[in-house]
């Protein structure tokens, strides 16, 4: 009889062929060495190319992927600084309240249309008009204003003047043609229903073809970037559809996916087992960069999770070594209970050891019970599952991620199965990546894994510490949130955070966020379970070489935002 692990490698090798079937198909008409094969950004069909659409934005517009829309700005992970894209310079004038942006000569769009200042003044202004991602922009910011064709103020609010933050999100917000969409907005009443599904972008590659299994994009060789940036080695760009990170790491390992964004378990031994041409940032562990914080948020308002010491003592009974070990496959060290990563970025200047020791938590499921039996009153059911005094049974609750993302559910089975030795009824579920998407921006869940902040960028810890603490501008459950998915509330928290916004005072600023720390560790809204990187970062160079790395920093290790420059740098191997 064939093994187990047999039959499990047949169904990969089955499910990959299905999918590179269209690979195979489209091999006729995109030479395999002139496409840039990619993976781990796209896990479902594609359905919407509306860069500020509702529910799940496809690659390649979704997460700031400067392939078709391009942004004023782009973060650099090694640098640290915002590269230049759209805008050529800036500087501060008018007392430094205003931020006088000029692009770069000859930007334009696909159809060939300058891009010019209206255009970014328009994109800006909408998020004054709709609830989009960037719309707490606008918290700090008075006004837009186009100068002329290559010239845009931006007027800072003097009473809010959190400059870092203002400058972080043009690294975010990207830039639209209003010759497209102000019509589009006219007909239809807003911007964010329409699907898009024939984009037009100022950036270097255009959408070639899409279908349920994957998804294609062209070089734009009339790009207007090309005088400053040069022109990108790859003239397509494929992102085969996979159903889950074992499917796309086989097809990985085979040399058929250039370039990967998934987790990949002992990514290692690729290279010291196997002899492949595959690599990653670092030669050795951690491999890649630290720079996130895969987290659980609980939801606040549903019966027993809204007790904060029930939710302390999921938070002590959950094993984080076992998660670094098995989950992050060694790319992770121990989460601590702080909404700081303490290594590795610069944000760790303001984590507080003595802070986290006195208000925080550690692996100690004996201190779980303790909690929910002497703190709480509660008592153990005949199936070993605590009820409150008033009858709460605590759980089952659903701790749900997407289906495919594997040390994510690797993770969620350790939190459910630590929560049940201590006898709270944790169960996963995995649905579908778009199901995901809305349970957790309309609320509609009980506890489910999200990266607040996920990346890194000038405005960090703030930046996390608002996308989990603050309700300002945070619509009610069942309608569409982008940050704060639980709707935690609390009185001190917006007064500290604008505080820690206008502050050039480095250690009140490091007084500020000990005190949202200890707000966060008292009431728990969430619990950070990894120290995941921004994104992974591993290529094979069986069809393309000259990938950057710690030893060769010719480009940041990402996908999105200053990772562009990665195109630039590589070139075939053969």
């Amino acid at each position: 009889m064939r093994s187990l692990r047999a039959v499990k490698v047949f169904a990969l090798t089955l499910m990959v062929v299905l999918i590179l079937g269209t690979v195979g198909v489209n091999a006729q008409r995109i030479p395999r060495e002139e496409t840039l094969y990619i993976a781990g950004q796209q896990w479902g069909p594609p359905t919407n190319f509306n860069p500020f659409g509702k529910g799940a934005i496809a690659w390649p517009v979704a997460n700031n992927s400067l392939y078709v829309y391009e942004t004023l700005y782009a973060f650099n992970l090694i640098t640290g600084e915002m590269d230049p894209v759209l805008a050529e310079k800036y500087e501060w004038i008018d007392n430094d309240m205003v931020m006088r942006l000029t692009l770069h000569e000859g930007t334009r769009w696909q159809d060939g249309e300058p891009l010019t200042a209206e255009d970014v003044e328009y994109t800006l202004k909408l998020g004054k008009k709709y609830p989009l991602n960037f719309a707490p922009w606008w918290n700090y910011v008075l006004d837009v204003r186009a100068v002329d064709d290559r010239t845009i103020d931006i007027i800072i609010d003097p009473e809010k003047p959190h400059r870092t933050l203002v400058m972080q999100d043009l690294g975010n917000i990207y830039i639209l043609p209003k010759h497209i969409w102000e019509p589009i907005e006219a007909a239809e009443g807003t911007i964010q229903d329409n699907p898009n599904l024939e984009p037009v972008g100022s950036g270097p590659y255009k959408l070639y073809n899409y279908n349920p299994q994957q998804i294609t994009i062209i070089r734009d060789d009339n790009y207007w970037g090309a005088p400053y940036f040069g022109t990108p080695a790859p003239k397509y760009i494929a992102h085969p559809i996979f159903k889950s990170n074992d499917a796309g790491n086989l097809a990985f390992e085979r040399g058929q996916i250039d370039m990967s964004q998934q987790f990949v378990p002992e990514v290692w031994k690729m290279w010291e087992d196997k002899g492949l041409p595959v690599g990653t940032w670092f030669k050795e562990e951690p491999y890649y960069m630290p720079a996130s914080t895969p987290s659980i948020y609980l939801n606040i308002h549903r019966p027993g999770l809204d007790n904060p010491l029930v939710r302390r003592a999921i938070a002590y009974s959950i094993d984080y070594a076992k998660i670094a070990e098995t989950a992050m496959s060694r790319y992770s060290e121990p989460a601590r209970s702080s909404l700081i990563i303490p290594y590795g970025v610069p944000e760790q200047r303001y984590f507080n050891e003595e802070n986290v020791k006195k208000y925080g938590w550690e692996y100690n499921p004996q201190k779980a019970i303790d909690i929910l039996e002497n703190e709480l009153g509660c008592t153990k059911g005949s199936d070993g599952i605590y009820v409150l005094p008033d009858g709460t049974r605590l759980g089952p609750w659903k701790a749900e991620c997407p289906y495919g993302w594997t040390d994510w559910m690797t993770s969620l089975e350790v939190v459910a199965a630590s929560a049940r030795e201590v006898g709270i009824d944790i169960r996963t579920e995995y649905p579908d990546a778009p199901v995901w998407t809305e349970h957790h921006q309309s609320g509609d869940f009980d506890i489910i894994m999200y990266t607040p902040a996920g990346g890194q960028g000038p405005a960090l810890p703030w930046s996390r510490f608002r996308e989990v603490m603050d309700d300002r501008d945070v619509p009610p459950i069942g309608q569409t949130a982008y940050r704060n998915f639980n709707r935690y509330s609390h009185p001190r928290v917006p007064e500290l955070l604008d505080r820690a916004a206008y502050t050039t005072d480095e250690a009140e600023l490091k007084a500020i966020y000990e005190e949202l720390d200890r707000i966060y560790m008292e009431d728990v809204p969430l619990i950070v379970l990894e120290y995941r990187p921004w994104e992974f970062y591993e290529f094979n160079e069986t069809y393309w070489k000259g990938f950057p790395t710690a030893d060769n920093p010719t480009a940041p290790p990402q996908h999105h935002r200053a990772g562009v420059q990665i195109l630039y740098v590589i070139e075939p191997a053969k």
